[in-house]
This record gives C-alpha cells, structure tokens and sequence, in this order.
C-alpha cells in the first residue's frame, strides 16, 4: 500500500501501528496491548509490537479482501515476572476490547507464557473471545550456551509477525495445516525465517468468508435484564462456537484442579451421610423431587460463583457490550455450570460407595423411620444424590475458586500455538 492511501486511512498517525486497505469495504480494528515485567522498557516492546503489525498486516488483508488497522494503546506493568497464563490477561485485553471498541485485541508480553499443560509457547489464542497473546520470552529464547536473542533480531522479528498471522488465523477458524509450509502450520520457531509464509488457498477461501462477520454487533444494555437479554440473544445466534469451547474445556473434570472447592463439597457430606435425618429425607422423596433439587443446586451454586467471583468480562461495568464478550460471559457460564455437574459426580460416588461398601448390608432395613423395611438400588441413588446436592452447594459457598483464570482457561485457549 502506497504511503498516500495509508495517509488516507487513519486519523491519528500516533495511535495506528500499521494498516491496510482490502477492496472490500469492512474494516476490522485489532488492538495491540503491551503488557511488560517490572524493568522492561515499554517503548522498546511497543515498537516491537508494532513491527510485527506492520509485517503481517498485508498477509492479513490480502487473504480477507478487508482493511485491517492496528491501533496501539497504553502500556500497562505487571506486577512481577512469573509466568502467566494467557487467560490472565483476559481482564485487561476484555476491557481494552470494549473501550476501543476493538474487533480483535493482540496482548504482547516480555512474561513466560504456559499452556494449560504447563508448557512454554510462544502465544495462544482465543477464537471465543477474540483474544491473542504472544510472548517475547519463548521467541528470544536460544539454544543451551547461547545468549537471548534480542529483539531487533530479524530471526525474531519475522518469526513473531508469522507467529502473529497464526494467531489471528486462528480467532478467524482457521485450523492447523499441517507440513503444507504455509503459516498456518504448527508454529515453530524458524531460525532462518525471513519472511511470512503464506496463507493456503483453502484457509484463504475461510478467511475471506469468516471476515465479515468479526465486526461485532454491539448493545447498550440500560439494566441487568437488558444486558441478560443480550446475551441470551448472542448465545442463539452463535451456538456453534459456544458449543466448541465447551467441548474443549474439560469443565466437569475442574474440580480435580481445585481441592479446596472438592474438600469443602466432601467433608460436610461426610458427617452428612451417617446422620439419620438425611436418610429419612432421602428415603421419603420422590425421585422427581430429588432430580429438580440437584438441577436446581448446580444452577444455583454456579450462578453464585458467577458473581461471587467476578468472573464475566469485562470485570469494570461499561455501557457497551459485544457480542463476543457476551457470548465468553454465556460460555464461562455453562463452564461453571459443568464443573458443578462435574463436582456432583464426585461427591455422589463417594457417598455411593460409602453407602455399597461401608455400611453393613442390612443396616437400613432396620431403620426405624422405614415403613418399608425393604432397601433397594434406587433408595441408595436417590439418598446419595439428595446428600451430593448439598456438597454442591456447601463447596461453592464455603470453598469457591482458589484462581478464577482457571475458569477461563479451560473454557477459551487450547494448549498449543
């Protein structure tokens, strides 16, 4: 693009990292966050950043026939140098998304950046929530013996705009190609890499087509019920990429991840199931009763973790809200709402094995409170059920979540670039 029509297509010169015009008249803005260690020169890491807006952006417009702006914004200071998670920088890149507004938010950090395997990559991205985030720190890395890589290494900086093309590839749907040499290949580090790969003809085709529907629609709700009608209106007309990012969450398996939401679920059934009242209760219910107890006890403690623990985005209130961070908000929801599921699961078959293995066999047929002295399967289900719902219920109130990015990770990032 000539330096006329670059002139032409932005207002302020200080705020635009890079950008180019597409034939087709739709425009996708995408907000370049730098988030930087203690000590780091932010400016040295914005210019980075926008470097690598800069490489890309033409890859970029040429494969979706749209104009792509890449806007810089303020850099922000973590606390420390510890590694992170990509989903903790949801909060930040949520807000930024909302405040721009953005159709795609790019988070660069000089900060290690784990998968949800615990492993070092170089960035990950978030098709849900439109979010990417890549990390300095695995591209500078060298082999044993050797010094970093420096930034201004071409190495480096061409790597992190192919790295780049990748990411948001993948918030366009793009899946991965594998040994087909074009830039949606598994990333990896290319000491030799001068250039950006190209984009496979097939990707391509997805990309021009998926492009026009990234500008998101946006509300301003004027209350709680018109912000929920939002975002039910958000789920229904995007069921697929809710329904994906659950399939890839692992949500009922989250307990497992959190002991003191598990240990506050099971140690009060464990008094719990030896105390008589709680026998007579779950011997004299009706199955149906018990069924709607437990749907409504997973509803109830995932809605108050929910809030409880702040955990929809963005955190700060704001009077616009888009589409795809209503529909984050809908799928951290049903995360909460499986891991619950997931927490009723465990508890129950504790309980159950408790009630098979523990108990003597003929101990509840001399119940006195039975009128039927006969104890099948079913009264042991429903009782160990009935009991279960109460751990639910006692581990969201009592335990909660040790770290609420948990949530978000499973739900939003895979576990490779």
């Amino acid at each position: 693009m000539t330096d006329a029509s670059r002139a032409g297509c932005h207002g302020d010169p200080e705020l635009v990292a890079a950008e180019c015009a597409g034939p087709v008249d739709l425009e996708i803005d995408v907000g370049l966050l730098v988030t930087h260690a203690p000590g780091t020169d932010p400016g040295r890491l914005q210019s980075f950043a926008a470097q690598a807006a800069e490489d890309a952006v033409d890859e970029l417009s040429s494969a979706t026939d749209v104009t792509w702006r890449f806007y810089l914004e303020d850099p922000a200071q973590l606390s420390d140098h510890d590694r992170r998670r990509p989903s903790e920088f949801l909060d930040r890149a949520t807000h930024r998304m909302v405040e721009g507004p953005y159709d795609v938010v790019v988070v660069v950090t000089d900060v290690p950046l784990v998968s949800s395997r615990e492993r070092f990559v170089p960035g990950l991205s978030s098709p849900l929530s439109r979010v990417a985030v890549v990390s300095t720190r695995n591209l500078q890395s060298a082999p044993r013996g050797e010094p970093l890589r420096s930034l201004d290494d071409e190495a480096v900086r061409w790597n992190a705009a192919t790295l780049l093309v990748h990411l948001v590839g993948h918030v366009l749907g793009a899946r991965h190609r594998d040994a087909d040499g074009g830039v949606m290949e598994p990333f990896a580090f290319a000491p030799n890499r001068r250039d950006v790969p190209p984009i496979d003809a097939d990707v391509e085709a997805r990309l021009h087509r998926i492009a026009g529907e990234i500008p998101a629609t946006e509300a301003h709700p004027r209350g709680p019920l018109s912000r929920l009608a939002f975002h039910a209106r958000s789920a229904v007309g995007n069921p697929g990429q809710i329904w994906q990012a659950l399939g890839n969450s692992r949500a009922p398996l989250l307990p497992l991840s959190l002991p003191k939401l598990s240990t506050a679920a099971v140690t009060p059934t464990l008094v719990i199931v030896f105390s008589a009242e709680s026998w007579d209760v779950g011997f004299h219910m009706s199955n149906v009763t018990a069924a709607l107890f437990a749907v409504a006890s997973i509803l109830v403690a995932a809605v108050y973790l929910l809030f409880s623990q702040n955990l929809s985005f963005p955190r700060k209130r704001h009077r616009v809200v888009t589409e795809h961070t209503a529909l984050v908000n809908v799928t951290v929801f049903f995360v909460l709402v499986l891991a619950m599921l997931g927490l009723f699961g465990l508890v129950w078959g504790i309980i159950l094995v408790i009630e098979l293995v523990v108990f003597p066999p003929n101990l509840m047929s001399n119940w006195p409170s039975l009128e039927d002295p006969a104890v099948d399967l079913v009264d042991l289900v429903r009782t160990s059920a009935f009991i279960s719902t109460i751990g639910v219920l006692s581990g969201a109130l009592a335990g909660g979540l040790e770290s609420r990015t948990i949530v978000s990770h499973l739900t939003l990032f895979p576990d490779r670039p």
